[in-house]
């Protein structure tokens, strides 16, 4: 019988010690927020061979462009959305589908699309919260539509090379982001401005 490392791993004591040495001492305390965290297991989210690695305070490439962002991030977002048991969510998934377990039991309802279909305009309907699971340059007009009037969207932000926690509110059309804290956060390719010339 093979003895792999992960099933020698103390998974729920992982968890456990990524809320107390990356959340709280990062000041990421909401009593929902830990729960949350403590309560979904995010060895179940990688492939077998990276479950090792699951609770490292770093993001976890899946493979075919799908990333598992850093549980900072993660827990930070959650902080900063204040999720209501009203609100209809959209979640641009990063393709691991932890964040949206996450929030699932917090809010009416979730929907996930994937980056490529965010960007191209395939998410329907109106949403009172959107979350994007990464860092991102720039936010398509269709997904500014996909939030409601006073809506809140939750993202990582690119800027000058630099990721950091952003919140944006709808008012009218338009859709601005706050910089928040800086953090590593995986970018979103999808999400990438076009290139250009400069001479």
């Amino acid at each position: 019988m093979t003895t792999t490392l992960a099933s020698t791993i103390d998974f729920a004591a992982a968890r456990r010690t990524m809320i107390d040495s990356q959340l709280r001492t990062s000041g990421v305390n909401e009593p929902y927020v830990l729960e949350r965290m403590n309560a979904v297991p995010r060895e179940d989210f990688v492939p077998e061979a990276l479950r090792a690695t699951a609770y490292a305070d770093r993001a976890i490439r899946l493979g075919d462009g799908k990333v598992l962002p850093a549980p900072l991030f993660h827990g930070a977002m959650l902080a900063e959305a204040q999720p209501r048991p009203s609100d209809t969510v959209l979640v641009i998934d990063g393709g691991s589908g932890y964040l949206p377990a996450l929030i699932e039991p917090l809010v009416n309802s979730v929907s996930t699309i994937s980056p490529d279909e965010a960007v191209s305009g395939t998410g329907k309907g109106s949403h009172s919260l959107i979350l994007i699971d990464g860092a991102v340059e720039q936010i398509p007009q269709g997904i500014a539509k996909m939030v409601r009037d006073d809506g809140r969207i939750i993202t990582g932000l690119v800027e000058r090379g630099v990721t950091r926690l952003a919140a944006g509110r709808k008012s009218g059309k338009a859709l601005a982001l706050v910089s928040l804290a800086e953090m590593g956060i995986p970018r979103l390719s999808a999400f990438d401005r076009p290139g250009s010339w400069s001479f």
